[in-house]
């Protein structure tokens, strides 16, 4: 009978990470806002620009629902998404870039994106383009530099 049930457990893991693929996850010492902060400051000391930032709690909160702290900050440069959409339009789908800082249930603050090489896996663009390397180097730096 525990056969089934490693089985089971095995094959629930096994669904889940397909989903958590290409995450990257950053710790941040600081709350949430403060995270997003000094994330936005990060963004327009690099010379992008910020496009909006979600507050995903208060709009629980406008709904009667609770959500523990996450903010999402969504931002781009032209130089680093142009070259994407011109290799290929569907690009934009997936650009502007997101940075999302939620605290977890043991009380974590994380900065949370999807890495550029694998968000644009899926479309018509060499795994080796050029931006895709820059995008990745960019959420690095901008992440880390949030989180301390």
């Amino acid at each position: 009978m525990t056969k089934p049930l490693i089985l089971a457990g095995a094959i629930a893991l096994m669904s889940a990470l397909p989903a958590a693929a290409g995450l990257m996850k950053v710790p941040s010492q600081k709350p949430v806002a403060e995270t997003i902060d000094a994330l936005q400051a990060a963004v327009e000391g690099a010379g992008a620009t910020v496009f909006a930032r979600v507050d995903h709690a208060a709009g629980a909160q406008k709904a009667e629902l609770e959500l523990g702290a996450a903010q999402l900050l969504i931002f781009g440069n032209p130089k680093l998404g142009t070259p994407a959409m011109q290799a290929d339009p569907r690009a934009g789908l997936f650009l502007p870039l997101k940075v999302l800082a939620y605290e977890d249930a043991d009380g974590q603050v994380w900065l949370t994106y999807e890495d550029p090489a694998e968000m644009l896996s899926t479309l018509d663009i060499p795994a080796d383009a050029g931006f895709i390397a820059k995008m990745q180097g960019a959420l690095g730096k901008l992440t880390a530099a949030a989180a301390q």
